[in-house]
């Protein structure tokens, strides 16, 4: 038999308490990956905070998955599609910045990093997530295409595309498309 303490059960304390605790070891890299697809801190937070709020009203359900990450992910991806398929969209700029800075330099920065991710910011949104996905997130062309819901294909050309701009814009034509190491994000 539950037991019940100020109103809230005892097995919805531990729900909460676990995550909470998820939660808590999480967000800093839902945060990065929610800035690489947005290209904006303030639009990054916004998204964070509904995929968690989401994830929380679905947590009974997801708790015991085998990745609770890839779920989390799921919604990051979905929400951001979301707002490319909404016609009325009305995007706000920031005039000033912000106080929290979100880190996307590697530990051993080469001086190339912030002109890169630059680069990757300007890159329409469907190339910045395919890119993001593949290369920041390291999944699989297949597992790209799940996050997004679009086709391997899709994911392939949209990749192709999105460095063939990258080397366009840093006037780099060496670069061999799955060697991108050094600007990697910190995990």
């Amino acid at each position: 038999m539950l037991t019940t303490v100020r109103g809230m059960r005892v097995d919805d304390r531990a729900a909460r308490s676990d995550f909470e605790s998820w939660m808590a070891a999480k967000q800093g890299r839902l945060l990065r990956t929610a800035y690489l697809l947005t290209g904006d801190v303030h639009a990054a937070e916004d998204l964070v905070q509904t995929a968690l709020a989401k994830l929380y009203l679905a947590w009974d359900r997801v708790s015991d998955a085998p990745s609770i990450d890839a779920y989390a992910r799921k919604i990051l991806v979905n929400e951001h599609t979301s707002t490319w398929r909404r016609l009325w969209r009305h995007r706000e700029v920031v005039s000033d910045t912000s106080a929290h800075d979100v880190p996307v330099r590697g530990e051993e920065y080469d001086g190339v990093s912030d002109a890169l991710w630059s680069a990757v910011r300007s890159l329409p949104d469907r190339q910045r997530a395919v890119v993001v996905l593949r290369y920041y997130e390291q999944l699989s062309e297949k597992e790209a295409a799940e996050a997004l819901g679009i086709s391997v294909g899709t994911v392939k050309s949209q990749a192709s595309r999105a460095l063939t701009a990258l080397r366009t814009r840093l006037g780099d034509s060496s670069w061999d498309r799955d060697d991108l190491t050094g600007w990697e994000a910190h995990r």
